[in-house]
């Protein structure tokens, strides 16, 4: 008498099948050929099973299952299921936890011996030549802010990127995160564009508006009259502090 596995190998064992291994249910015996011979004259046959149970979980299972679907037995290689590997906690909390921001590096050019201001204007005529489409902030007295050092950054800031310009232009979106700098022999000072995407143009504080932008990575000085238009709406002058400005 032989038994038939469930992957439907012939086995001489009726506990676990020689070819693969599975174990063999009880009723899948296959008679010898006088039987065979008796049942098809009409003799009973017990009926197949319905279903076979995983020798690693117990759970029930259809006879022509490769897998057991309670815990992943597979029953063609007899290979038990893969341990599923717990949470690396670290890298949630990671993920939970916001980046710190990093903080404004200081300034590494030499300090200013003497105090210089630079007044932030908004200028209406420039705001009109731009045609931007954000509302134009209402223009009043300048904002005045006092330079340090002998190399200043204009632009705005970006913590995400570590970028804190010394003169923060944050509030005019015309402006890049590094849109020019400004640097002094500490009685000239240049401008040079940091490859802005919108340029950086210097004109006279009377008469027309510059119309063409300074080329980018080329120093420009500025004349005692000139005044730096960038951005929307924001014109820079530079101009020698006044007691107590700095």
């Amino acid at each position: 008498m032989t038994s038939v596995c469930p992957s439907g190998h012939d086995s001489a064992a009726d506990d676990y099948c020689d070819v693969c291994g599975l174990p063999i249910p009880a009723a899948s015996a296959t008679p010898s050929e006088p039987a065979a011979a008796s049942a098809e004259q009409g003799a009973p046959t017990a009926a197949a099973p319905d279903d076979t149970t995983c020798p690693n979980c117990a759970a029930s299972t259809p006879p022509n299952a490769l897998f057991c679907e309670a815990c992943g037995y597979d029953f063609t290689t007899g290979a038990m299921p893969r341990p599923v590997a717990p949470p690396n906690l670290d890298n949630v909390l990671d993920l939970a936890t916001p980046a710190t921001p990093a903080a404004p590096a200081a300034s590494v050019a030499p300090p200013l011996t003497s105090g210089w201001v630079a007044e932030v204007w908004i200028d209406p005529d420039w705001y009109a030549e731009q045609e931007s489409s954000d509302p134009l902030p209402s223009a009043g007295v300048p904002a005045v802010v006092p330079l340090r050092a002998t190399s200043v950054l204009v632009g705005r800031t970006s913590r995400s990127r570590g970028i804190h310009p010394d003169i923060d232009l944050t509030t005019d979106n015309g402006i890049s995160r590094r849109h020019c700098q400004l640097t002094t022999d500490g009685s000239r000072w240049w401008v040079e564009d940091l490859g802005s995407s919108n340029g950086t143009y210097v004109g006279s504080a009377v008469g027309q508006l510059p119309k063409a932008p300074i080329a980018a990575g080329a120093k420009r000085e500025l004349g005692p009259d000139d005044r730096v238009f960038l951005g929307a709406w924001t014109c820079i002058a530079l101009r020698k502090a006044q007691p107590g400005e700095v």
